[in-house]
């Protein structure tokens, strides 16, 4: 049956709650035109943020949907509504891809019976017991099952599209036999952004709209974020609480229960998951039933609809993937081919639409990276050895195989990182084949040996029988005190390495693996060998080919170029629609000034060689106490790194600068540890709150001043309207790191740069390596052409971009913006690089203006919060 026509170009968005600004009806437009023009449809939309954004993707793109299955009345697809909402950025890929299988009828999958278990057994005191084991006694649990890599059956993945199985099975397995399969709802529309508060925005804009109720809502979240088993929660970490969940998955309890039928009595097993959470599958259809009748959903009600019913709400948002018309999931969810396997998502036909799409290329390819460090190493060698020491004598051949292949894997690594000969390189950077020509493992069948990883459950029962071990040497017998949390705990570890082992399996130029030795005299627990990908464009091409269109959104996504060259680099620019807009706010309510010098007019230069110059940072304590006097509320500095902003304020305590500025703000200090970021926050508005409430005199506290850093929490997800941030102060260029390995390898893939450093065994290329230790990248980059060189630039001023955008809010809203570095006033680079202020954003650009000194900065500030206040 052929598709059914586009739906016609449409001009009104009924469900947005209140009458649009021209820019968002034409944002709704543009988004409703693209998604008709599919399939295969790529569309890029640019809207700062503060205009309404998620409102205009929410009503132009489900407007479409019901418009498309309106013109193909074929479909009976019923319209319940159903919710949930969550994020998924602390569960690793590993750990998403368990998805438990329902219990089966009848034998296991294996045919062949363990030699252990085809010794004789004899019962004793009504029990079996096996003869002939000898010291493994109470250790067959650990044992793994048989396994022959052809012809064998195992565990594969769920093709895309296939229910995923819930979680832990039923009570029975007649009551997951008898569970009918829902009806996919197709075509779907699948929402992803990057952290919690973001799927929380969108699911919140999405109360306001009539299709709260009117579609099938699901949101995918964590473990961590979801799980309502009160043991497992206590255990604290992301890696804990997944860890116990995936053990109690396994740990199925059976027992025999009397059955009655035909005329025969007998005995049948019941299974039930270890977890008191999944054990009834009635109370999963009624945790479903009732999520239904609640419309949209935030991640704080779905758990707590969990507890009240008593069923985990995790896997119940899991089973509703298929029958939702609107999928809301972090990136990882979608943008992993094996975390779309094992949730079921199918992307045929459907739309996806990415937010914050402004750095996807970088996100993208860091999913798929893969570390190991020399302790994991050291702890999966140990495991594995005290493991084939235990049973070697009762494993078939194929296990004992692989396991001893595995061995010969882990201690060949652990060399690589341990010799250190020729004082060659601390860090090198080699190719996959060359890796593994060096290590003389070339020869090994690693595809083989990972699906061997996958298909058996030797990872859980080598990490099952090392915690036995340690706990019985410690006389530690909980397992919530004696697993380590981290990458400390023996499943951690052991999966580390069966993840970078998968990462060899990618094609020799898709990335490179990066051998970090440990220095002579340095810890070795800082040796890791790490795989990085650098080939976005082919993990992208798996959801761009299979979707109906693919929706990339976000506040800044210029330059547009950089964007295709990484992602779909076969496609024309002209096969890429794009569409950006200017902000709603009145030119007026926003100053962008440059700030060239301070206020003894020296001039500001926070470039690596400058910013730590004790002048320099005089020089900036001197300026932020002058402008604390009359910018009203709130102020956010913004520094290039945590270790700057930590030297900066530690001069400034000394040299008395912080007691000045607290006598107008409060100060505070973002954390590095995100749990305490929103304690800081609360704190930072709690002040500002206070001093506006009771008014100010000329010599009173009038507000606060927060001390951020560039990529941090608050640089990248947290918004100050209004009050929070009547002033952003951007100091300096934060260009990362050129002696960043990882960032010159990239840089090199975009710039098509064929480098000669050193790889493993190639003495000469180390020597060269020592020479250029002083600064090694800017090589690179003066080598790496104009694409490697813009790709550099652009992450500085995304950056930029990222932390002056969170200041305006909304219509009403008003704020500064001061760039602090002469650099930004300057038309071009020392290096040849473009001026910095052409790469900022339309509506910025436009108002900027450069201070010739502090006199006008001051006079232009005072000038603009006297306006805005009587204004607003």
């Amino acid at each position: 049956m052929p598709p059914p026509p586009p739906p016609p170009p449409r001009q009104d968005f009924p469900a947005f709650p209140f009458a649009p600004y021209p820019i968002q009806s034409e944002f709704m437009s543009f988004l409703y035109s693209a998604l008709s023009s599919g399939p295969r449809a790529l569309a890029l939309l640019e809207s700062p943020t503060g205009t309404g954004k998620t409102l205009s993707i929410i009503c132009s793109a489900l407007q479409w949907l019901l418009d498309r299955r309106d013109a193909a009345p074929e479909r009976a697809n019923g319209s319940v509504p159903a919710a949930a909402g969550g994020e998924d950025d602390d569960e690793p890929d590993w750990m998403r891809d368990f998805t438990p299988l329902p219990p089966k009828k009848g034998a296991g999958k294996k045919s062949e019976t363990h030699p252990w278990r085809r010794q004789g057994t004899k019962k004793v005191g009504g029990s079996e017991k096996s003869e002939g084991t000898g010291e493994n006694d109470g250790e067959e649990e650990f044992l793994v099952d048989e396994y022959e890599s052809d012809g064998e059956e195992g565990t594969r993945p769920h093709a895309a599209g296939k229910r995923a199985h819930r979680g832990g099975g039923g009570s029975s397995s007649s009551e997951s036999e008898d569970e009918e399969e829902e009806e996919e709802a197709t075509p779907k529309v699948y929402f992803t952004s990057r952290t919690h508060s973001q799927l929380s925005q969108f699911v919140r804009e999405l109360k306001r709209t009539d299709f709260s109720g009117k579609l099938r809502t699901v949101c995918l979240g964590s473990r961590k974020s979801l799980c309502i088993n009160k043991d497992v929660q206590k255990l604290g970490s992301a890696n804990r609480i997944n860890e116990r969940c995936l053990e109690l998955q396994k740990n199925k309890k059976s027992s025999k229960i009397k059955v009655e039928g035909d005329n025969k009595k007998g005995h049948r097993t019941k299974t039930s998951c270890g977890c008191p959470m999944l054990r009834n599958r009635s109370l999963q259809k009624q945790f479903r039933s009732e999520v239904s009748d609640h419309g949209a959903l935030d991640i704080e009600d779905l758990a707590q609809i969990g507890r009240k019913i008593g069923t985990c709400p995790y896997y119940g948002a899991r089973d509703m993937v298929r029958s939702a018309d609107l999928v809301v999931l972090p990136y990882q969810s979608l943008l992993l081919k094996s975390a779309r396997e094992s949730l079921g998502l199918n992307l045929k036909n459907s739309v996806v639409i990415i937010d914050e799409a402004h750095n996807l290329a970088d996100s993208l390819t860091s999913m798929y990276n893969s570390k190991v460090t020399s302790s994991q190493l050291r702890a999966v060698l140990s495991h594995l050895e005290a493991y084939l020491n235990s049973f070697q004598n009762v494993l078939g051949a194929g296990n004992r195989r692989y396991i001893q292949t595995l061995t010969v894997l882990t201690r060949s690594f652990l060399r690589c990182l341990i010799s250190n000969e020729d004082c060659s390189s601390a860090v090198t950077s080699v190719t996959i084949n060359k890796f593994l020509f060096s290590l003389d493992i070339d020869n090994i069948n690693i595809v083989k040996l990972c699906q061997y990883l996958k298909e058996s459950n030797i990872i859980h029962k080598v990490s099952g029988y090392a915690n036995k071990l340690f706990f019985t040497e410690t006389g530690v017998g909980d397992l919530n005190h004696g697993q380590q949390h981290g990458e400390g705990s023996s499943i951690t570890s052991f999966q580390a390495l069966a993840d970078f082992l998968r990462s060899l399996l990618y094609c020799n130029d898709d990335g490179r693996i990066i051998v970090a030795r440990h220095k002579p005299g340095g810890h070795s627990e800082d040796a890791y060998i790490k795989f990085v990908m650098l080939c976005a464009e082919k993990t992208f091409s798996e959801v761009t080919d299979d979707a109906h269109a693919v929706i990339m959104a976000g506040g800044t996504l210029q330059p547009i170029e950089e964007t295709r060259l990484r992602l779909f680099p076969g496609l024309l620019p002209s096969d890429i629609k794009f569409f950006s807009c200017n902000h709603i706010v009145p030119p007026e309510s926003i100053l962008p000034i440059a700030v060239p010098c301070g206020p003894s007019g020296k001039k500001f230069d926070f470039s690596h060689s400058s910013r730590s110059s004790p002048t320099m940072i005089e020089e900036l304590g001197r300026f932020l106490c002058n402008i604390a006097t009359i910018v009203p509320e709130g102020i956010v500095v913004f520094f290039s790194s945590y270790d700057y902003e930590k030297q900066v304020y530690d001069a400034w305590m000394a040299s008395g600068t912080i007691s000045k500025i607290s006598k107008k703000k409060h100060v505070f200090r973002e954390p590095r540890s995100s749990v305490d970021v929103e304690m800081i926050l609360n704190k930072y508005k709690e002040a500002i709150q206070s001093c506006c409430s009771k008014g100010s005199g000329d010599t009173s506290v009038n507000g606060a001043l927060l001390m951020a850093v560039v990529g941090g929490k608050i640089s990248e997800g947290i918004n100050f309207s209004d009050g929070m941030g009547r002033c952003v102060v951007m100091v300096g260029l934060p260009y990362p790191s050129p002696d960043d390995v990882e960032l010159m390898e990239t840089i090199k893939h975009i710039g098509n740069y064929s480098s000669t450093s050193s790889v493993a065994g190639d003495d000469e290329s180390s020597s060269r390596d020592d020479e250029c230790k002083v600064e090694p990248g800017f090589g690179i980059l003066r080598k790496s052409g104009k694409s490697g060189q813009e790709y550099y630039e652009n992450l500085c001023m995304k950056a930029v971009n990222q932390c002056i955008g969170r200041a305006i809010r909304h219509v009403n809203d008003y704020a500064a913006m001061l760039l602090v570095d002469s650099r930004y006033s300057h038309t071009s680079s020392s290096r040849g690089f473009s001026c910095p202020v052409e790469k900022l954003p339309q509506w910025i650009k436009t108002r900027l203006t450069c201070g010739q000194n502090y006199g006008e900065v001051h006079r232009l500030l005072l000038q603009f919060f006297k306006i805005n206040k009587q204004i607003h």
